[in-house]
Formats: C-alpha cells, structure tokens, sequence
C-alpha cells in the first residue's frame, strides 16, 4: 500500500473549524434579518435547524463518497459547494430562499468535519486519539464564539448581507489552502465496495453506539440552541449591540475549551465513559443554575446578565467534558469502515441537532426561562442514558 503523507495539524483545524464558524457568523444579525425579511424570530431561527439538516445530509454524502473517491477530492469538492451556497445567501430576499442557500451551504460545509474526523480516526489510536479529539473539541467549542464576534462587527458596520459575502470569500481562501497543501491519506488504489444496510444494522443493535449518537446531538443541540436564541436575549431584551453580543460568546466558549482541557487531564485518572458521566451531570446542574438566574430578572440588568453567563459556563463546561470522548469512542467497532461508519453516524446525529434547534425555535416565547429549562430537560436525559447504557470497557 502507497504511504501518504499525513496533514498538518493546522490544516485539520482550519478545515474542521470552518463549518462551526458559517453556522454563528450571522447570528447577531438575526434579529435584522427577521425585521429585513418581514418574519418573525422564531421563523428566522428556522435558519438554523435547516442548516443541520444540510449538514445532515452532507457528512453522509460527503463521508460515503470519501471512501470511493479519496478524502482530497470529497473535501475540495465539498468547498465549492459550500461557495455557491455562500454565494446564494447574499442575494437572498425572502426566507423561502434563504432557507435552500443555507442547506446548499451547510451541505457543502459539511466535508470539513466529516472527512476531518475520518482522517483522524484511521490515523491514530487509543488514549492519543482521545486527547487529538479533546484539542479538536477544543476548537471546535471556540470557533463558533468567533463567528458572533465576527458577525456582530460586520453586521454592525454592513450590514447582515455583508457577513454572507465574508463566508463567500472564506470559501475561496479556504479552497486555495486545501487544493494546494491537503495531502491524499486514504488508498484510492482500493476501491472497496462498502454496504451500507449492514453497517447501519450493526449500529442499531448496538446501544451504546446509539447512546453516544444521542449524545453527541443533545450536547451540539443544546450549544447551537443557545446559539439561536442568545441574540434575542441579549440584544432584543437587554438591548445590547451586535458588537457587543459577540464578545459575549468569546467568554462562553471558553467554557467548553476548559471543560475539554479537563477532560484531557482527567484521561490519566478516570475512564472516558467516566468523564461522560461527570460532563453530563455538570451540564444538568448547570442548567438548573442558569434556570434560577433567569428568574432574577428584578435585579438590574447587568448583574442579570453575569449570573446567565456564568451559569451557561458551568452547561458548556460539562459539554466540553463529555463531547471529545463521546466522539473518539463512538466508531472504535467501525474501524474497518469508518468513512461510511462515520458518515451514518453523522447523519443521524445531526438531523438530531436539527430537531433540538427546531425544538428551541418551536418553544421560543421572549421568556428568559424557555431556554434553561429546555436544556434542563434534554441534559438529564442524557445524564441517565450515559448513565445506563455508557460503562467501562
């Protein structure tokens, strides 16, 4: 077999981190693009759970065609994709349009953590597998607190349609950066006929797999929530500037990096399915706290604000504990096939950050308390199916 040159850590991160960045970078314009468009704020949060559904869609296509046409070809294929649905959301004038442009975005967008994640999960093994998922996981947690703080700042200055273009023009930069430096690391020589029927079979009989899909979706759904609904808290409630909104996510995700670089250090002490327990138990605690903070809505606004940050902390901090190991652990009976393997699981854990964003739209009322106690719920459900079905091996 033909030894490929691995990539560069830097290029894994660039390419992982991309689709996180195009699901926040326009957030803050939420608010403007509901009043742009005529439509209410739970139609334009809408935005977002289409977005997963294209993300969906994309890791399982993208992840698939991976193992047939080379890692390299899926992935700048990918981009160019996700350009011209980049492209589409700067013209788009109604929702109606919106909506497709960000499923061909998110569908294109969704190469870079598919096929990021294969690589890495055929190129390493054991506890050092474990700590690359938690430094990707890291990432992964900051990058969609620098969209906000991008898109806050544009939006601010251009107005909501100039940050579509901003993703229009990563799209470009990003494409030029894998074309010229991402390395083949799979055996095209080998054309491996994959079933997918069997695959997905396997999975289903398998309940810890499937535990670990809920997981991994209830923890992204509940991040992206918060996502979709802070711009209606913080700059339509207590009337803070889209600017100012994003660096409120820096200070957010901070969290879920602490909570990962816990998680890496816990590894020389605890299990990983451990440590999931801890996560989600935190995140569950967490949420009950951040529940309580918004009831003190007598108190002035800013004290309010610290004590909804503060307690988002501690959720994002538990998420952070829980999510790298979730992610490493997953695929490890999938090995032989874990493009395919990868792309199913994504599939499935994706549409179910779909329905939790949809979930957070569908109950948005401009009530403090709708979002702690929805997070409340879905991280004690996970605290008890990690609980149940999650042991040690």
């Amino acid at each position: 077999m033909k030894k490929h040159v691995a990539p560069s850590l830097l290029l894994m991160i660039v390419l992982v981190a991309f689709p996180q960045i195009s699901e926040t970078i326009y957030t803050p314009s939420l608010p403007d693009i509901s009043a742009a468009l005529g439509i209410s704020n739970s139609s334009v949060q809408l935005t977002l759970s289409i977005y997963f559904i294209g993300f969906a869609l994309g890791v399982f296509f993208w992840g698939w065609l991976s193992d047939f046409i080379g890692r390299r070809p899926a992935m700048l294929g990918g981009l160019i994709v996700y350009g011209i649905g980049s492209l589409m959301c700067c013209y788009a004038e109604s929702i109606s349009l919106l909506l497709v442009s960000r499923f061909i975005q998110a569908f294109g967008a969704a190469t870079g953590s598919i096929i990021t994640q294969t690589i890495l999960r055929e190129s390493v093994s054991g506890n050092k597998r474990h700590a690359m998922f938690a430094q990707i996981s890291a990432v992964i947690a900051f990058t969609p607190a620098v969209g906000p703080l991008i898109g806050g700042w544009v939006d601010q200055a251009l107005g909501f349609r100039a940050v579509f273009f901003t993703l229009v023009v990563m799209s470009v930069l990003l494409f030029m950066y894998a074309f010229l430096k991402l390395p083949e690391t799979t055996d095209v020589s080998v054309r491996k006929k994959v079933a997918i029927l069997p695959i997905m079979k396997k999975m289903v009989l398998l309940p810890r797999v499937l535990v670990f899909g809920l997981l991994i979706g209830g923890i992204n759904g509940v991040l992206f929530s918060y996502y979709a609904e802070a711009p209606f808290i913080f700059i339509d409630h207590f009337q803070l500037s889209p600017g100012i909104y994003g660096f409120l996510g820096i200070i957010v995700a901070l969290a879920a990096i602490i909570g990962a670089m816990i998680s890496k250090r816990l590894l020389t002490v605890y299990t990983p399915e451990k440590i999931i327990h801890i996560g989600c138990l935190v995140m569950t605690i967490g949420a009950l706290l951040l529940a309580v903070a918004s009831t003190l809505e007598t108190l002035p606004h800013m004290i309010v604000i610290i004590c909804i940050l503060i307690t988002m902390f501690v959720v994002l901090m538990g998420a952070g504990m829980a999510l790298p190991n979730c992610l490493s652990l997953a695929l490890v009976p999938f090995q032989a096939d874990v493009g395919t393997a990868g792309a199913i699981f994504s599939l499935g854990y994706y549409l179910l950050v779909s329905l939790t964003t949809w979930g957070m739209s569908f109950l948005h009322n401009d009530s403090l308390v709708t979002m702690p106690i929805y997070f409340f719920s879905i991280s004690g459900v996970m605290w008890l199916l990690g609980r149940k079905f999650i042991k040690s091996e």
